[in-house]
């Protein structure tokens, strides 16, 4: 079962943050239209290039008016916006709205007859764990009674605030892992299922395997992400070490890095799985709720070393398709790196692919409709 039953007359919009640029959050997008061909996706702001190359210009994108301003006053600015925008949205005419959100889409206004269900990527990082970095990286760090840091505690209360209270009005909440569940439970005081997220797992199981060269990162480029201490690491270490993506840290890691470590940038999706077959492991140093790219390496038949918090948890078993390392320090994951290395033999490319398979496409559709039908009846 693929999509929604043919005999469910069910009006269904979905709405998503916003559509600007490719992440593991865009690709549960494009799996939940995949089970409502027919249905609408509302969003704040999004990059005309984008959606067509995601949805080949055949669905139908309903965006906001920031989007006629969004080119003159940067994203950051527009921020104390968009709750208002998102609740200014038209659901009227929906019997079901499936929102795709990390922020804003979980606080659409919908009639008492609508059911809302919202697939939560993670309660908003920057107003709650990640606040401070956030904010003060992105507006500029002054003294404590600065005027402009006095408007960001104003901005960043409200906006907690309403992130709260948008929360209560969600119906279900379906989580991307039990790490997630955890976080909505202490911020928005709601249980959620479980469904983990897709991963087109069968390009990189079907890529020939080769011996791996290198170890590999996969990762935007900021700092959350913790690629200094992989960077740290390997310049201590000497071995071959290569990173794909693109973000605000990459001219300071390249200005840190020995030559032994190469920049690739961003790198197409259809030429990642030889990527991932040419490497020896998938370093996953930071903190994730999730963390799609350790499933694609497993499925390349690789293991990987994960700092042991979040997501990671739940996708690596240690000693048999990776390894952990305890703490973002530097010590910690060379320790890591080189227990990975002794227990290379251990690691067995069928188990991995195997292991990798509880998180396909298929099965995110059947688990996603099972819950959702579990509540609209259908």
């Amino acid at each position: 079962m693929n999509s929604l039953p043919k005999k469910n007359n069910l009006n269904v919009a979905i709405a998503h943050d916003f559509l600007l640029y490719q992440g593991g959050a865009e690709r549960v997008l494009v799996e939940i239209a995949k089970i409502f061909p027919e249905a609408p996706i509302f969003t704040l702001l999004k990059k005309e290039s984008f959606v067509l190359k995601m949805f080949l210009g055949k669905r139908k994108i309903m965006s906001s008016f920031l989007d006629k301003i969004a080119f003159i006053v940067p994203h950051k600015y527009l921020l104390p916006l968009y709750p208002i925008v998102a609740e200014s949205i038209d659901l009227r005419e929906y019997d079901m709205v499936v929102s795709s959100t990390s922020s804003f889409m979980k606080g659409l206004v919908v009639k008492p007859k609508t059911v809302h269900i919202c697939y939560c990527h993670t309660p908003t990082r920057y107003l709650w764990d990640s606040s401070e970095e956030y904010f003060f990286d992105t507006f500029g760090k002054k003294n404590f009674f600065s005027p402009r840091k006095i408007v960001i505690r104003v901005i960043l209360n409200y906006l907690r605030m309403w992130d709260q209270s948008s929360a209560r009005r969600v119906d279900l909440f379906i989580a991307n892992s039990h790490y997630t569940a955890q976080r909505i439970r202490k911020y928005y005081k709601r249980k959620a299922k479980v469904v983990y997220p897709p991963v087109d797992i069968e390009k990189f199981i079907k890529e020939q395997e080769r011996t791996g060269k290198y170890f590999l990162v996969v990762s935007r480029l900021s700092p959350y992400k913790n690629i200094n201490l992989v960077v740290e690491a390997f310049n201590r270490l000497k071995w071959p070490l290569v990173i794909a993506g693109e973000g605000k840290e990459k001219k300071r890691l390249m200005k840190m890095a020995n030559r032994n470590i190469r920049f690739l940038g961003f790198v197409p999706e259809r030429k990642l799985a030889k990527l991932y077959s040419g490497a020896r492991a998938l370093i996953f140093p930071g903190e994730d709720d999730f963390g799609i790219t350790m499933v694609e390496a497993m499925a390349s038949g690789k293991p990987v070393l994960a700092l042991r918090k979040g997501g990671a948890e739940e996708i690596v078993e240690e000693g048999k398709t990776g390894e952990f390392f305890n703490a973002p320090e530097v010590e910690t994951l060379v320790d890591g790196l080189r227990r990975l290395v002794e227990n290379e033999k251990n690691y067995q490319a069928t188990y991995l692919k195997e292991s990798a398979k509880r998180f396909s496409k298929e099965r995110f559709k059947e688990e996603f409709l099972k819950v959702v039908g579990e509540k609209v009846n259908f």
